[in-house]
């Protein structure tokens, strides 16, 4: 079997990669945004807040768990959402260290 494209990329690139392209869809934007403004779990009112269908809810919400950005707890029939606070820092670690590796200097560009 060939090499994949992802071996020719250290691992921070792939995984900045992957959590970038989590962050790709303005309704995944829209759930972190309320989270981080409730800043505690939430549950079932997203549908109200977002506008957007369940089932629609439900995938993006199973896409930002897959990434590790929430985490949820299910009791019954209701499941609750909040904001994995140890991926979100590595995440912030790992854009900062991106953003953190330009150096602006006057005239640097073409």
């Amino acid at each position: 079997m060939g090499i994949t494209k992802t071996d020719l990329f250290s691992t921070d690139q792939n995984e900045l990669a992957a959590v970038a392209k989590v962050f790709a869809h303005p309704a995944r934007i829209a759930i972190i945004q309320h989270l981080l403004k409730a800043n505690s779990c939430i549950n079932g009112d997203l549908v109200q807040e977002l506008g957007l269908a369940q089932a629609t809810i439900s995938q993006h919400l199973r896409e930002l768990k897959n990434c590790g950005i929430i985490q949820g707890t299910i009791e019954g029939v209701s499941v609750s959402y909040c904001i994995n606070p140890i991926r979100w820092t590595e995440i912030q670690n790992l854009f900062n260290g991106l953003f953190d590796q330009f150096e602006n200097k006057e005239n640097q560009c073409c």
